[in-house]
């Protein structure tokens, strides 16, 4: 049995789809609603909504920076003998 704050973060994506992309008077079709949907969350919310958890950044944002950072951390020095 879980507990109720489970679900929490798919309830938080839910109503951030329902505010910000949904249309007041609904879509005409499945197909419409289905194509609309995918792109908000892979053309959208996936890519340039900034999030909370990344510190206000988007997650190209907050992708590009790690990586920026990890290159730093992760450069090796080779010696020649």
């Amino acid at each position: 049995r879980g507990n109720c704050w489970d679900n929490a973060p798919m309830e938080r994506f839910f109503r951030s789809l329902k505010t910000e992309w949904v249309p007041t008077k609904g879509y005409n079709s499945f197909s419409e609603a289905q194509g609309a949907i995918i792109r908000y969350i892979t053309g959208y919310y996936s890519a340039i909504r900034p999030h909370w958890y990344n510190g206000g950044l988007t997650p190209n944002e907050s992708e590009r920076l790690y990586y920026l950072q990890s290159n730093a951390v992760a450069s090796i020095r080779v010696f020649e003998r």
